[in-house]
């Protein structure tokens, strides 16, 4: 997701398109290799696990910087079209694209006066993040309302996605953790086998 973001929204030749897709990359590399020295070594699990854990924070403050230094808006979990991607749980990027796409046709089947077909629902309430200093709707136009683009709709699923990634491996991380003060490493339990078995054999 964040190669494709990346590629379509992030200058190609800046540093910040490599340090993005580069952070992605480390956060799934070092989680699979901390899971498979899961079994010979606690201690680097957490390091591999840890260094993951920094890489999607530091991908999770790209993305943030990506939204605000274009003045687009950081979305709220609760936010309506958030709740619709958690509803939709993507599993692949083709899933992703298909609510993108959604979105899309939601924003585009409102009035001039941002109501919904329906007239249930204020296109500013449901697209917009208005903060201090901002006047509502900043998107409307001449001819109606803007699209909010799909790079908007994009960084703040990744925002989503970042979010529980990061809370899972903090979780993830607390139960390591015990495990290595209860148990120790691989080491500690093999001198306990060790010497286990050296008091049997007297």
């Amino acid at each position: 997701m964040t190669v494709r973001f990346c590629d379509r929204y992030i200058d190609g030749r800046s540093r910040t398109h490599d340090q993005m897709v580069q952070a992605a990359r480390s956060g799934v590399q070092n989680i699979a290799e901390g899971s498979q020295a899961s079994g010979t070594s606690k201690k680097t699990e957490m390091k591999l696990t840890n260094v993951a854990r920094a890489s999607l924070e530091e991908l999770r403050l790209d993305y943030e910087d990506f939204l605000r230094q274009r003045e687009f808006p950081r979305w709220e979990p609760t936010h309506p079209a958030l709740k619709r991607f958690k509803a939709k749980r993507c599993s692949s990027q083709e899933d992703v694209r298909v609510w993108v796409e959604e979105e899309r046709a939601r924003m585009a089947d409102t009035d001039k006066h941002g109501r919904t077909r329906t007239g249930t629902d204020k296109w500013c309430n449901d697209w917009s993040s208005v903060s201090v200093g901002e006047s509502p709707c900043k998107s409307v136009s001449a001819t109606g309302f803007s699209p909010v683009p799909s790079s908007v709709l994009v960084a703040n699923a990744a925002l989503s996605l970042l979010n529980l990634c990061c809370h899972f491996l903090d979780r993830q991380l607390a139960t390591q953790a015990k495990a290595f003060e209860n148990e120790g490493g691989f080491t500690e339990r093999l001198y306990r086998v060790r010497s286990a078995g050296r008091k049997n054999g007297k």
